[in-house]
């Protein structure tokens, strides 16, 4: 008598059910919600502070600060500006090495590597900053000018939401921020979307806060 083995049942494959693969894209939506969130926390209150100083430029008062200093360039010193004027008229090098050591020396300056204005009569230096300008002029008869202006804190705030002339490591700052922040709103709003079901007024709000920047720009804005 032969006996026989009786094939083995094929085992049905699994699949995740929809709502477990609906449950950890939401799971996920939430982590990287929250993570750009709090990446984005104290630059979004700076951001919006600032926004509203900007947006009130006109109405808050700023007495800006002038400090102004004088020095006279040593004899050595005053015959190799000179010849370096003459050679390079109407260009935008730095100063020397021996001018930049005695500027930072008589001056409150870092001018090493910044680019100067020459002509035959002098070398201008343009040190503008956030919240205030700065310049510094040596001339040919040896006479040399310090002017730094300081508008305040709010000024300097307002400056540095523009990132203007604060240098390539905010301006990298602002452009991550930036994508934080477009981060936090899309998985906010995919996370709406999730709960709209449960929720009815998510859409019109949502409609309403697209909607309504649209109509105030092509009603008011001219």
């Amino acid at each position: 008598m032969s006996s026989s083995t009786p094939a083995a049942t094929p085992t049905p494959e699994t699949h995740p059910l929809p709502g477990a693969r609906r449950a950890t894209f939401l799971r996920q939506l939430h982590q990287w919600h929250w993570i750009s969130s709090a990446l984005c926390l104290m630059a979004m209150l700076l951001f919006s502070v600032t926004g509203f100083t900007l947006n009130h430029a006109s109405q808050i008062e700023a007495k800006p600060s002038v400090t102004r200093l004088k020095a006279a360039l040593p004899a050595p010193l005053r015959g190799q500006l000179e010849a370096f004027a003459a050679e390079h008229p109407d260009a935008k090098l730095p100063l020397p090495a021996a001018l930049a050591d005695w500027a930072e020396g008589a001056f409150p300056v870092d001018v090493r590597g910044v680019r100067a204005e020459w002509s035959e009569e002098d070398a201008y230096v343009a040190l503008p900053r956030p919240g205030g300008d700065a310049w510094l002029r040596i001339g040919v008869d040896g006479q040399a000018e310090y002017e730094k202006t300081d508008r305040g804190w709010i000024s300097w705030l307002n400056d540095m939401h523009k990132g203007r002339n604060a240098g390539a490591v905010w301006s990298w700052f602002i452009d991550i921020f930036a994508i934080a922040c477009l981060v936090f709103c899309i998985t906010g709003f995919l996370i709406l979307k999730y709960h709209a079901a449960n929720r009815p007024s998510t859409w019109p709000v949502i409609g309403f806060g697209i909607v309504l920047p649209i109509l105030l720009a092509l009603l008011f804005v001219h």
